[in-house]
């Protein structure tokens, strides 16, 4: 016999999630799985494991998603890839100068991904990717291409309005997205080894990486004629 009171409050707390309920939503199934993804990377996670997080059976995990691939596709749909229509719309939508559009788009990235579990998930493909073509070619067509396009469509805009220098969009795509990788990896794996005097702060770096970006894309204004000396 159970030594815990009846009426002992803390005892439907110790229960296990998966004894205090049947179903859980596809969202939250999508949250530990993030959680547990980010965590332990990509092969090391098991889908009973992530069913237990959400306090379900797994076979109530398979009826959402019938695969650990399936379910980690779910999850990058959920948390980076999804998002990639809204900001081709608010690219589209706009009003201001290109120099704002970058700014914006760093500030919304950080936000929204950056600073969130989700940017985990860019290590664990660093990762596996190898060890994972399938994931690695889903990867590739939802979060790889999508991104390099919004971008070159933002440094395009800015070329044709007269407000950036002509460059080679192939490669003007990485000098916007090196400050986002560097910040992934900070967050998932340099911080920890950081010094420990060291004060990184995300935001302020993001600012000066703007800051040094949009120098080096603005057009700058043609010197004025030397003076002429009597």
């Amino acid at each position: 016999m159970s030594s815990t009171p009846l009426n002992d409050p803390t005892a439907s707390e110790a229960a296990p999630k998966r004894s205090r309920r049947k179903e859980a939503r596809p969202g939250e199934l999508l949250e530990a799985a993030l959680d547990l993804f980010v965590e332990k990377g990509f092969a090391a996670t098991r889908v009973d494991e992530v069913a237990a997080r959400a306090g379900v059976s797994k076979g109530t995990l398979f009826l959402y998603f019938p695969s650990k691939e399936e379910l980690f596709k779910a999850v990058v749909r959920e948390n980076i890839a999804g998002r990639f229509a809204e900001w081709n719309t608010e690219l589209e939508t706009f009003v201001g100068t290109t120099s704002e559009v970058l700014t914006y788009c760093y500030q919304v990235w950080w936000e929204r991904i950056g600073a969130t579990k989700a940017s985990g998930i860019t290590k664990l493909m660093f990762s596996e990717a190898q060890n994972f073509p399938e994931i690695a070619q889903f990867y590739q067509q939802e979060v790889i291409l999508p991104g390099r396009a919004l971008i070159r469509r933002i440094l395009q805009r800015g070329m044709e309005r007269g407000e950036f220098r002509e460059m080679d969009l192939d490669y003007g795509t990485y000098i916007v997205l090196a400050p986002m990788m560097f910040l992934m990896l900070w967050n998932n794996s340099m911080g920890p080894c950081s010094l420990p005097d060291e004060n990184f702060k995300p935001e302020q770096y993001i600012r000066t990486q703007i800051d040094n970006i949009l120098h080096g894309l603005c057009v700058r204004p043609a010197p004025g004629p030397s003076p002429t000396h009597t």
